[in-house]
């Protein structure tokens, strides 16, 4: 088993990416050593720890740093795999990591604090149509994970079955993100059911941004 100082995780509160790690390590019921490093701020800019493109989350693993959210869940998954974040079926394997893509991929990275940074200084993009920007993207993203979830046949309690992984480690804190915003998701039960479930585990309310040693 690890101990807290073989494990460091250089994260922000409010960084839906850095969650998604803060989740699967507490799922993984692994310690680590929590250090805030303040987007806002531009802490990130000048990090030595967080590699090239000086962005959250980074997990340092003794001496190895891995970037990456999604790349730090998959080592966490192959170097610890129970408790299991992917299932064994291939096919389900697939659709868990499509779920976390249509998240990660499609929704994140239009609304993440780089874009809005740019929309508001660089394209003289005001408050109002810079948070429209945002909730229309993230509208639109869960709507397609609300119908997957209602169509798909593999849903139950989690998004896959009764079971949190993966997929569930990027869904909450989008959806934390989507009502930070006061997007317009209340019509995705399905969405809201898994979020909710979630939230009542501790691997999720305790590294809740409200919750971490970085909390405002």
């Amino acid at each position: 088993m690890l101990s807290p100082m073989d494990l460091n995780l250089y994260s922000y509160f409010r960084s839906s990416a850095s969650w998604r790690v803060r989740i699967a390590l507490a799922l993984k019921n692994l310690p680590c050593q929590y250090h805030g490093v303040h987007l806002v701020r531009g802490e990130q800019l000048t990090h030595a720890q967080l590699g090239a493109a000086h962005l959250l989350p980074a997990l340092w693993v003794g001496s190895e740093r891995i970037t990456q959210s999604l790349a730090i869940l998959e080592y966490l998954e192959e170097a610890h795999p129970t408790p299991a974040l992917l299932p064994q079926d291939p096919f389900e394997r697939a659709y868990v990591r499509s779920l976390a893509l249509d998240i990660a991929c499609e929704i994140h990275p239009l609304n993440n604090l780089r874009v809005l940074k740019y929309l508001k200084a660089e394209l003289a993009v005001d408050e109002e149509a810079k948070n429209a920007w945002y909730r229309h993207w993230v509208e639109a993203g869960l709507a397609v994970v609300e119908e997957r979830l209602r169509t798909e046949g593999r849903s139950g309690r989690f998004c896959l079955g009764d079971t949190p992984g993966m997929a569930d480690c990027v869904l909450v804190p989008q959806v934390f993100n989507a009502q930070r915003f006061a997007a317009r998701i209340d019509h995705l039960s399905a969405v809201l059911a898994v979020f909710e479930a979630c939230m009542a585990l501790p691997a999720f309310a305790q590294t809740h941004p409200s919750q971490v040693p970085d909390a405002e």
